[in-house]
């Protein structure tokens, strides 16, 4: 049984149509839509178990951009008060997976750290190998060089859904101090 309950912000990053909506519908309602239409911007709670401690999970779904500028604008918006990273890209789409890298570096610059909390997934590994552009090890090589965990998902068939969220809390946990509940505070500016 949890002892505790510690709330915890994730956002949820990534170029337009890498599946981060399908990525966090499959994990709040265990239900994948096949469909696509444009994200704004959603928020979802879920509570969630790991190692023994119970997360209220505040998971910001974010809208994706195909302007660089307009999305590091939105990124420096977002990153006050977030706990921890979801950096999401399409096994299918090199210019999303050089996305990530961008995005990781702009969030680092702003939160003034060497490195954050945070996933990198590699979505839509349900597809087949002639669509794939970017290959696991470059993932994974990715993920290392930022110290950031990684792992390749399908929202469709529910592959490794649920283990994205458990490791942003395994890179947020090993960033906290013990008596740290809240990031802190920081003032926003946009320029």
């Amino acid at each position: 049984m949890a002892s505790s309950l510690k709330k915890r912000k994730i956002a949820v990053l990534g170029s337009r149509s890498v599946g981060k909506s399908s990525l966090v519908k499959q994990f709040i309602e265990n239900h994948f839509v096949d469909q696509y239409y444009p994200t704004i911007e959603s928020t979802f709670a879920k509570s969630v178990v790991y190692k023994g401690v119970e997360y209220d999970c505040h998971i910001i779904d974010t809208a994706g951009q195909a302007s660089l500028c307009f999305t590091a604008r939105r990124i420096l918006l977002k990153c006050c008060r977030i706990h921890g990273y979801v950096l999401v890209y399409s096994i299918a789409s090199r210019n999303s997976f050089k996305m990530v890298q961008i995005v990781y570096d702009k969030i680092v610059d702003f939160c003034g750290v060497s490195d954050i909390p945070c996933v990198i997934v590699g979505s839509k590994c349900d597809l087949s190998q002639s669509s794939r552009q970017v290959d696991p090890s470059e993932g994974e090589k990715l993920a290392k060089e930022n110290k950031c965990a990684w792992v390749e998902t399908s929202a469709k068939d529910g592959t490794n859904v649920s283990k994205v969220f458990e490791l942003c809390l395994q890179e947020i946990e090993k960033r906290t101090a013990p008596s740290q509940a809240e990031p802190p505070a920081k003032s926003c500016v946009v320029m």
